[in-house]
């Protein structure tokens, strides 16, 4: 007897992540095409990444669900039938950027009328959220961060039916994922990303960048007091993932083949704080001697979860499975002398720190609600250079803060002669809505900004020359991740005028067949430049290293 059964299409359970894309009904009884569903019009998705790393690896899982649930990735924002916006909110340059598409996003919408805009990341608050529609026409759905994990359910996508126009234009949907308070505001929760995330993992519904390099998030959110800050307010108090948690997503992806992992938070060094205390941790004695009090004892922390990752090993090897560790950003709150001695003792740790300062003067620290003093950040700088000879710095400046006088600005540029930084990051203050720095005058002119943070950065070029400087001759250990595409114009040259002089470009203009302009970073996180083979990409090479720059450094394979 002939079946007439339809096909039927499995639709994971809530909050189970579907294991891969959804192969597309092809019955093989030709007499039962009549009953063969539609393709699911499904969207084609562009991902649009401002900001942090955090953002880069938020944006990971939200292409990773897109994927499984069926879709395709564009290409590029006008290839696509749905564009995600993951907002910055850290500056004020990064909102402009998302303000100033909204009438390109517009015109592709007239053209085509099925696109559909989300926009998510840290300019979307709980505080907000009434206001956004009118700050960013184009978009039709608003998510928090901690509503990311939403994505697919809230388009309509879950059961791979749900067209994209199943969200209807200008749908600013209400909050779902929980709240709680911070300073009396309505925040996120962030509880509820540790499970998403393992969830994504669990899935396979991540989507990773890079096939050498990986983001590994471990802590979410932010508990810290500065005043100009609006991460606590957009993305809630610190989650940290469980311990043997972590640990697994690193030796899989130690198993996947990664060269490089970077553990991810807001505050990194702050993890595990807010976990429970467990008897396996009992050797763990570590207390703040800055900023706010916390109960730390028998609880995993950073120090621990590195040496966790450092000892995993592949094949019975003596090496570590992953050769490359780092993690960003720290807190000098954190910096204790237990990470200090991890980073020290494990191999795969990478001789590099980025520890942000903001200010050399202790006033302006105090009116930024940082809670330590120049010379407290100084002596920690001094206690790692001394565990790890060789490490390079890097570090975040605000300039023209609120009440900065000529003689705090000073401060700062004598804290970067002193401490002589590899790298900075340095910004004008741009005052952010929500943020307690919001009751206080922003009286330094635009003007005077703008000129100190052109006095900062000329005295870190220096700085970072003559740093730079010091690797001639010597050899650096680079991690090659790219082919750099041939220049189609002299006048963007501005990137590989960064590897040395007098042209980087020239260097690599005429190479020989088979040969490429390849591009990674040294342990120290140095941006290296060299010729190479393309198949090199990917593998851990010696170089010499011939011509230094400010930003980067130039040589030949070893």
């Amino acid at each position: 007897m002939t079946s007439r059964s339809l096909p039927v299409l499995d639709i994971a359970p809530p909050g189970v992540a579907p294991s891969g894309p959804r192969a597309p009904l092809d019955p093989d009884d030709a007499r039962l095409a009549e009953f063969r569903p539609e393709a699911p019009a499904l969207p084609r998705f562009f991902v649009w990444t401002l900001g942090c790393q955090m953002n880069r690896s938020d944006s990971e899982e939200m292409a990773g669900r897109l994927l499984s649930a069926g879709c395709a990735e564009a290409t590029s924002m006008e290839a696509a039938d749905l564009v995600v916006i993951n907002t910055c909110a850290i500056r004020e340059a990064a909102e402009a950027k998302v303000i100033g598409r909204q009438g390109h996003l517009r015109r592709l919408k007239d053209a085509s009328p099925g696109l559909r805009v989300v926009l998510t990341g840290c300019s979307v608050r709980e505080s907000n959220r009434a206001t956004l529609a009118r700050r960013y026409p184009a978009v039709d759905l608003f998510l928090r961060p901690d509503e990311e994990p939403e994505l697919v359910d809230r388009l309509g996508l879950a059961s791979a039916q749900g067209a994209v126009g199943a969200v209807p234009a200008r749908a600013v949907c209400a909050a779902t994922a929980a709240t709680t308070l911070v300073k009396g505001d309505l925040v996120s929760d962030a509880t509820h990303l540790v499970r998403a995330r393992s969830d994504a993992i669990a899935g396979g519904a991540v989507s990773r960048g890079s096939a050498i390099s990986a983001w590994l998030p471990i802590i979410y959110g932010c508990d810290k007091t500065c005043t100009y800050c609006i991460v606590p307010f957009s993305r809630g108090p610190e989650r940290s993932r469980p311990f043997d948690e972590v640990v697994a997503e690193a030796r899989a992806l130690a198993e996947a083949g990664y060269r490089e992992v970077t553990l991810l938070g807001q505050n990194v060094n702050s993890y595990g704080h807010d976990l429970p205390a467990e008897g396996r941790f009992a050797h763990v004695h570590t207390e703040r001697t800055v900023g706010r009090r916390q109960d730390r004892e028998a609880r995993p922390d950073l120090a621990e979860l590195i040496r966790a990752i450092d000892g995993i090993r592949a094949d019975g090897g003596a090496a570590p499975a992953i050769p490359r560790l780092r993690f960003v950003t720290s807190h000098p709150w954190d910096l204790s002398d237990r990470l200090i001695e991890a980073m020290r003792d494990c191999p795969s740790v990478c001789e590099a720190l980025h520890l942000p300062v903001q200010s050399g003067s202790d006033a302006m620290l105090r009116r930024m609600g940082r809670q330590y003093t120049v010379a407290h950040y100084a002596e920690r700088l001094a206690r790692i250079r001394e565990a790890v000879p060789g490490i390079a710095l890097s570090t975040d400046v605000i300039v023209g803060f609120c009440g900065e006088t000529e003689a705090e600005h000073e401060a700062t540029l004598d804290l970067l002669r002193a401490i002589r930084f590899d790298q900075v990051f340095a910004a004008a203050y741009s005052e952010r809505p929500g943020t307690p720095a919001t009751h206080l005058a922003d009286d330094v002119p635009a003007g005077v900004k703008h000129r100190r943070l052109v006095e900062l950065l000329a005295v870190q070029e220096a700085i970072g020359l003559e740093r730079n400087r010091a690797w001639l001759g010597r050899r650096a250990e680079v991690l090659l991740d790219a082919v750099v595409p041939p220049r189609a114009h002299d006048h963007e040259d501005a990137d590989e005028e960064a590897a040395g002089t007098p042209s980087a470009r020239d260097a690599f203009r005429n190479l020989p067949d088979g040969v490429a302009h390849l591009v990674g970073r040294s342990r120290e996180n140095k941006l290296v430049h060299v010729a190479g083979a393309p198949a090199l990409v990917g593998e851990l090479v010696s170089v010499a290293i011939e011509h230094a720059g400010p930003y980067a450094l130039r040589g030949r394979l070893a």
